[in-house]
């Protein structure tokens, strides 16, 4: 059976300033030529459709649109729900809609209820591992304290029972969206940090034949059966490097998975460039950037005049500017955002407890700052549910 693996289309967000409404139509145009052409059997979209709980309308008509050209082409669809989308809003009609070979997997109950395909070689079983916020679905899987791992692994334990109830020699994919230990992330996924941990390991998913992640924005080999797809497109300059692709994968009649890159339309090139600002408008090496969308980090001791209008003249499409002064670190004019970077917010507010007592806290502290920070997450998670 041949799969399209893919995810974070993150339908109505938009580039810096720039709408990316016109690159996502261009994708899903290659989306549906892909399936076409390559003759695929089944596409697998692991969360994150949308970019936020109430995407705006016309973001709402594109994915219509998606859905209604890959229910023509006869292809079944299977999809999860993300981290940024709203699991009820998404799955609302799932039960019509599945009629049509799309099928909608939002809800943590569903986890051990597989979407059943067939091909020449029997049956293949496709379970749908919506994103699971450990605060909201902690009672649902009986885990007694709420993490990742906790209710992954319950999850898992669900499908690795419905499938041993199953025909000898039923293959086997699992769909899930959460952050794996291995990957690599970048700067526009949202923290899912839940008790000062993010990842999960890779052994949670042990006893399926292949696992299409979601949520990491780079395409990723964790190992020959677990991957991520990544993003259609780049979200932050950290992606500047990203290949846009997605996975084609060749499940054999004993499970075994080859998989191929295919690559995605790129809108524009992304480029981070850094020196003073009479550095980065004098470079010729700097030419190739020039119709690029850049990022420039201008590393002038003063900030220079008008540095955004000089840049757009040799850069039209310079979307960011940062201002990173080469100086001493110990330099007090080195910036209060420069001496946050890379932190977390559990690290700031424990720094922050040291600078005004003399000391950091101590584990108990630390548990009380996690608890706090997890219980902040969980309400705005609730929130967004309802809206």
């Amino acid at each position: 059976m041949r799969l399209l693996h893919t995810s974070d289309w993150h339908l109505g967000r938009s580039f810096h300033r720039v709408g990316m409404l016109g690159a996502q139509a261009a994708f899903v145009d290659h989306l549906v030529t892909t399936v076409r052409e390559r003759e695929v059997d089944a596409l697998v979209v692991s969360g994150d459709v949308y970019d936020r709980a109430v995407p705006p309308l016309a973001a709402v008509e594109l994915f219509d649109e998606a859905l209604h050209r890959l229910a023509g082409l006869g292809v079944p669809t299977v999809m999860i729900s993300g981290n940024h989308d709203s699991a009820r809003r998404l799955g609302v009609g799932a039960g019509l809609i599945g009629r049509a070979g799309i099928h909608l997997r939002t809800e943590p109950s569903e986890c051990g209820t597989p979407v059943v395909l067939s091909d020449a070689h029997g049956e293949v079983a496709f379970y749908g591992l919506p994103y699971l916020e450990p605060a909201l679905v902690k009672d649902e899987f009986a885990v007694e304290r709420a993490g990742h791992e906790a209710v992954l692994a319950a999850a898992m334990d669900r499908v690795r029972a419905d499938l041993a109830a199953r025909a000898p020699g039923t293959r086997s994919v699992v769909l899930a969206h959460a952050f794996v230990t291995g990957g690599r992330p970048s700067d526009s996924e949202r923290d899912i940090t839940v008790g000062g941990v993010a990842a999960v390991p890779a052994g949670v998913f042990d006893g399926v034949d292949y696992v299409a992640l979601g949520h990491l924005h780079g395409c990723q080999t964790l190992t020959e059966r677990v991957r991520y797809s990544g993003s259609p497109l780049p979200y932050s300059f950290s992606e500047a490097d990203h290949r846009k692709s997605m996975w084609l994968v060749d499940l054999a009649a004993d499970g075994a998975v080859t998989a191929e890159r295919v690559d995605c339309p790129v809108p524009r090139a992304l480029a981070r460039i850094r020196g003073t600002l009479e550095e980065l408008l004098a470079d010729p090496a700097l030419a190739r950037h020039e119709e690029a969308w850049v990022e420039a980090t201008l590393t002038d001791p003063v900030r220079p005049a008008d540095p955004m209008a000089r840049l757009t003249e040799r850069f039209p499409h310079t979307l960011s500017l940062v201002f990173a002064p080469d100086r001493p670190a110990d330099d007090p004019e080195v910036s209060y955002a420069r001496r946050l970077a890379g932190r977390d917010d559990q690290q700031i507010a424990e720094d922050f407890v040291a600078h005004v007592r003399g000391a950091g806290p101590d584990e108990h502290e630390r548990a009380v700052l996690r608890d706090a920070f997890d219980a902040v997450r969980a309400d705005e998670a609730v929130r967004e549910v309802a809206r």
